[in-house]
């Protein structure tokens, strides 16, 4: 019945959501998927840790797409929201600590590898080249936040800024990204 994006709106897709439909969630998932793993991989960068944490960010939208309010923002930026703060929660879980201290050298090996493929995903979307549009002061502190998934705090502490410098240049580069994906 929905083959691609294209034959649906935004809002008929998240009808199909709201309501369960299945083929609704088949269709998200197919095109949305491939991009947010990229994301995901950026985060964690672990293939097999990335694959996890996307299904259950998926599992987390299937169940909470009520919360989604589109007056807030489109549809990507709540799924992105939604795998990257999954991300973030898994990073930093006590069994994740605990499994990434006794890491082996193969599995590190790996990660390296799964970098590429992030790089290409990511790539695929154009995200690298508009945060590459940002100031360098922007840039640096999108990544800690946004990929390596630090608070504004922890950013201000390992940049050794203030606080507000921080929350400044995070609305500024949020809203110079928001031109974008407008």
């Amino acid at each position: 019945m929905y083959k691609t994006l294209s034959t649906i709106t935004e809002k008929e897709l998240v009808g199909l959501l709201k309501n369960k439909d299945k083929k609704g969630f088949e269709l998200l998932y197919d095109n949305y998927s491939r991009v947010l793993y990229g994301i995901v991989l950026k985060i964690v960068h672990s293939e097999s840790l990335a694959e996890d944490v996307l299904q259950d960010a998926f599992v987390k939208i299937w169940k909470n797409i009520d919360a989604y309010d589109a007056s807030k923002g489109t549809l990507f930026t709540w799924l992105l929201n939604v795998c990257r703060n999954t991300a973030i929660d898994r990073l930093r879980s006590q069994s994740y600590k605990h499994t990434n201290k006794i890491q082996s050298l193969d599995n590190h090996v790996s990660m390296m590898d799964g970098q590429s493929q992030t790089q290409s995903a990511v790539d695929h979307i154009g995200l690298d080249k508009v945060v590459d549009t940002l100031k360098p002061e922007q840039k640096i502190i999108i990544d800690y936040i946004y990929f390596k998934g630090f608070t504004q705090a922890e950013v201000a502490e390992e940049l050794n800024i203030p606080l507000g410098t921080v929350k400044t240049r995070v609305k500024s580069a949020i809203n110079h990204l928001r031109e974008f994906f407008k």
